[in-house]
Protein backbone atom coordinates (compact mmCIF):
# COMPACT_ATOMS: atom_id res chain seq x y z
CA UNK A 1 0.00 0.00 0.00
CA UNK A 2 2.82 2.72 0.87
CA UNK A 3 6.68 2.12 0.52
CA UNK A 4 6.77 2.27 4.25
CA UNK A 5 4.17 1.31 6.93
CA UNK A 6 1.15 3.74 7.50
CA UNK A 7 0.22 4.31 10.70
CA UNK A 8 -4.09 5.39 11.42
CA UNK A 9 -2.65 7.72 13.97
CA UNK A 10 -0.38 9.23 11.80
CA UNK A 11 -3.13 10.17 9.42
CA UNK A 12 -5.53 10.93 12.22
CA UNK A 13 -3.03 14.34 13.57
CA UNK A 14 -2.20 15.15 9.66
CA UNK A 15 -6.45 15.22 9.49
CA UNK A 16 -7.06 16.87 13.09
CA UNK A 17 -4.38 19.84 12.10
CA UNK A 18 -6.20 20.37 8.44
CA UNK A 19 -9.96 19.75 9.42
CA UNK A 20 -12.82 20.71 12.02
CA UNK A 21 -14.08 18.10 14.31
CA UNK A 22 -17.65 17.72 12.67
CA UNK A 23 -15.51 16.69 9.40
CA UNK A 24 -12.99 14.02 11.62
CA UNK A 25 -16.88 12.82 12.53
CA UNK A 26 -17.55 12.56 8.84
CA UNK A 27 -14.24 11.07 7.47
CA UNK A 28 -14.57 8.45 11.12
CA UNK A 29 -17.58 7.43 10.05
CA UNK A 30 -17.38 6.67 6.21
CA UNK A 31 -13.97 4.88 7.13
CA UNK A 32 -16.26 2.53 9.30
CA UNK A 33 -19.18 2.73 6.89
CA UNK A 34 -16.73 1.92 4.29
CA UNK A 35 -15.39 -1.21 6.36
CA UNK A 36 -19.11 -2.97 6.80
CA UNK A 37 -19.98 -2.36 2.97
CA UNK A 38 -16.82 -4.17 2.17
CA UNK A 39 -17.16 -6.92 4.12
CA UNK A 40 -20.54 -7.29 3.33
CA UNK A 41 -20.04 -7.61 -0.53
CA UNK A 42 -16.79 -9.74 0.12
CA UNK A 43 -14.26 -6.51 -0.70
CA UNK A 44 -10.80 -5.85 0.96
CA UNK A 45 -11.90 -4.48 4.15
CA UNK A 46 -8.81 -3.26 4.85
CA UNK A 47 -8.32 -1.29 1.60
CA UNK A 48 -11.78 -0.12 1.88
CA UNK A 49 -10.90 1.60 5.72
CA UNK A 50 -7.74 2.96 4.39
CA UNK A 51 -9.45 4.65 1.57
CA UNK A 52 -12.57 6.13 3.92
CA UNK A 53 -9.93 7.47 6.83
CA UNK A 54 -8.04 9.54 3.79
CA UNK A 55 -10.89 10.54 1.34
CA UNK A 56 -11.15 13.79 2.32
CA UNK A 57 -7.59 14.61 2.88
CA UNK A 58 -8.03 18.13 0.49
CA UNK A 59 -11.74 19.01 1.84
CA UNK A 60 -10.53 22.35 3.24
CA UNK A 61 -8.13 23.59 1.06
CA UNK A 62 -8.57 26.87 -0.56
CA UNK A 63 -10.05 26.98 -3.76
CA UNK A 64 -6.63 28.58 -5.50
CA UNK A 65 -4.52 25.40 -4.03
CA UNK A 66 -7.11 23.26 -5.37
CA UNK A 67 -7.31 24.77 -9.09
CA UNK A 68 -3.44 25.04 -9.08
CA UNK A 69 -2.92 21.27 -8.32
CA UNK A 70 -5.28 20.29 -10.61
CA UNK A 71 -4.06 22.27 -13.88
CA UNK A 72 -0.64 21.45 -13.10
CA UNK A 73 -1.82 17.89 -14.10
CA UNK A 74 -4.57 18.74 -16.92
CA UNK A 75 -6.79 21.21 -18.32
CA UNK A 76 -9.71 22.56 -15.97
CA UNK A 77 -13.75 22.55 -17.20
CA UNK A 78 -15.29 25.00 -16.89
CA UNK A 79 -17.90 24.32 -13.92
CA UNK A 80 -14.49 22.87 -11.85
CA UNK A 81 -13.33 26.41 -12.47
CA UNK A 82 -16.77 27.76 -11.15
CA UNK A 83 -16.94 25.05 -8.04
CA UNK A 84 -12.96 24.00 -7.41
CA UNK A 85 -14.55 22.81 -3.86
CA UNK A 86 -15.69 19.66 -6.46
CA UNK A 87 -11.76 18.88 -6.97
CA UNK A 88 -11.07 18.24 -3.64
CA UNK A 89 -11.32 14.54 -4.44
CA UNK A 90 -9.04 14.33 -7.08
CA UNK A 91 -6.41 16.42 -5.26
CA UNK A 92 -7.10 14.56 -2.08
CA UNK A 93 -5.99 11.40 -4.28
CA UNK A 94 -2.59 13.14 -4.88
CA UNK A 95 -2.00 14.15 -1.63
CA UNK A 96 -2.92 10.40 -0.31
CA UNK A 97 -0.01 9.52 -2.76
CA UNK A 98 2.56 12.34 -2.27
CA UNK A 99 2.20 12.69 1.61
CA UNK A 100 1.29 9.39 2.49
CA UNK A 101 3.12 7.29 0.13
CA UNK A 102 -0.06 5.25 -0.78
CA UNK A 103 0.53 3.31 -3.89
CA UNK A 104 -3.00 0.90 -4.14
CA UNK A 105 -4.41 2.60 -7.30
CA UNK A 106 -7.82 1.42 -6.43
CA UNK A 107 -7.31 3.30 -3.21
CA UNK A 108 -6.21 6.53 -4.89
CA UNK A 109 -9.19 5.86 -7.09
CA UNK A 110 -11.71 5.39 -4.52
CA UNK A 111 -10.32 8.64 -3.31
CA UNK A 112 -10.03 10.78 -6.54
CA UNK A 113 -13.88 9.57 -7.33
CA UNK A 114 -15.50 9.69 -4.36
CA UNK A 115 -17.57 13.22 -5.04
CA UNK A 116 -18.53 12.96 -8.51
CA UNK A 117 -17.93 9.10 -9.38
CA UNK A 118 -17.21 7.76 -12.45
CA UNK A 119 -18.62 6.05 -14.83
CA UNK A 120 -17.35 2.26 -14.81
CA UNK A 121 -15.31 2.82 -11.36
CA UNK A 122 -14.84 -0.21 -9.20
CA UNK A 123 -16.74 -1.70 -6.29
CA UNK A 124 -14.10 -0.21 -4.03
CA UNK A 125 -15.00 2.87 -5.22
CA UNK A 126 -18.71 2.61 -4.95
CA UNK A 127 -18.31 1.32 -1.95
CA UNK A 128 -16.43 4.85 -0.38
CA UNK A 129 -18.81 7.21 -2.82
CA UNK A 130 -21.74 5.24 -1.15
CA UNK A 131 -20.07 5.67 2.30
CA UNK A 132 -19.48 9.42 1.82
CA UNK A 133 -22.74 10.25 0.94
CA UNK A 134 -24.59 7.89 3.60
CA UNK A 135 -23.11 7.41 6.65
CA UNK A 136 -24.29 8.46 9.74
CA UNK A 137 -23.85 11.99 10.37
CA UNK A 138 -25.56 12.55 7.17
CA UNK A 139 -28.84 12.70 8.68
CA UNK A 140 -31.56 10.27 9.60
CA UNK A 141 -34.25 10.65 7.03
CA UNK A 142 -36.85 8.34 4.85
CA UNK A 143 -34.30 8.92 1.40
CA UNK A 144 -31.02 8.23 3.56
CA UNK A 145 -32.55 5.49 5.43
CA UNK A 146 -33.93 3.80 2.77
CA UNK A 147 -30.42 3.40 0.79
CA UNK A 148 -28.47 2.41 3.81
CA UNK A 149 -30.30 -0.52 3.82
CA UNK A 150 -29.86 -0.91 0.15
CA UNK A 151 -26.12 -0.39 -0.15
CA UNK A 152 -25.81 -3.96 2.05
CA UNK A 153 -27.61 -5.80 -0.89
CA UNK A 154 -27.18 -3.69 -3.85
CA UNK A 155 -23.97 -1.52 -4.55
CA UNK A 156 -25.39 -0.40 -8.26
CA UNK A 157 -28.39 0.58 -7.23
CA UNK A 158 -27.24 2.40 -4.09
CA UNK A 159 -24.85 4.30 -6.53
CA UNK A 160 -27.73 5.27 -8.75
CA UNK A 161 -29.64 6.59 -5.65
CA UNK A 162 -26.92 8.73 -4.28
CA UNK A 163 -26.15 10.33 -7.75
CA UNK A 164 -29.98 11.00 -7.55
CA UNK A 165 -29.54 12.29 -4.40
CA UNK A 166 -27.12 14.86 -5.35
CA UNK A 167 -28.60 15.38 -8.21
CA UNK A 168 -31.77 16.32 -6.74
CA UNK A 169 -29.86 18.74 -3.70
CA UNK A 170 -28.17 20.43 -6.10
CA UNK A 171 -31.39 21.22 -8.52
CA UNK A 172 -33.19 22.15 -5.52
CA UNK A 173 -30.66 24.84 -4.72
CA UNK A 174 -30.14 26.12 -8.64
CA UNK A 175 -26.29 25.16 -8.59
CA UNK A 176 -23.95 23.92 -10.92
CA UNK A 177 -23.91 20.22 -11.93
CA UNK A 178 -20.51 18.71 -13.55
CA UNK A 179 -21.93 16.23 -16.05
CA UNK A 180 -19.85 13.53 -14.77
CA UNK A 181 -22.34 12.86 -12.04
CA UNK A 182 -25.08 12.10 -14.62
CA UNK A 183 -22.78 10.44 -16.42
CA UNK A 184 -22.15 8.07 -13.48
CA UNK A 185 -25.89 7.72 -12.65
CA UNK A 186 -26.63 6.54 -16.49
CA UNK A 187 -23.66 4.23 -16.44
CA UNK A 188 -25.00 2.32 -13.56
CA UNK A 189 -28.42 2.25 -14.92
CA UNK A 190 -27.45 0.62 -17.88
CA UNK A 191 -24.60 -1.80 -16.23
CA UNK A 192 -24.16 -4.21 -13.00
CA UNK A 193 -21.71 -4.33 -11.16
CA UNK A 194 -19.41 -7.33 -10.92
CA UNK A 195 -17.45 -8.27 -8.02
CA UNK A 196 -14.83 -10.51 -8.03
CA UNK A 197 -13.28 -12.24 -4.19
CA UNK A 198 -10.58 -10.22 -2.98
CA UNK A 199 -7.01 -12.52 -2.99
CA UNK A 200 -6.26 -13.44 1.03
CA UNK A 201 -2.88 -11.48 0.75
CA UNK A 202 -4.34 -8.03 -1.45
CA UNK A 203 -3.81 -5.62 1.27
CA UNK A 204 -0.63 -5.49 4.08
CA UNK A 205 -0.35 -2.36 6.60
CA UNK A 206 3.22 -1.68 4.67
CA UNK A 207 2.19 -2.30 1.42
CA UNK A 208 -0.97 0.54 0.41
Amino acid sequence: MTGSPLRREEVLAWLEEQVPPPRIRHILGVEAMARELAACHGLDEQKAAWAGLLHDLAKYFPPEKLLQMVSEKRELDEIERAEPHILHAEVGSRVAQERFQVRDPQILAAIANHTLGQPGMDPLSCVIFIADALEPSRGNHSELQQLRQLAFTDLTKTVVGVCDLSLKFLLDRNQLIHPRTLMTRNYFLMHSLEISLPQADSVVLGGL
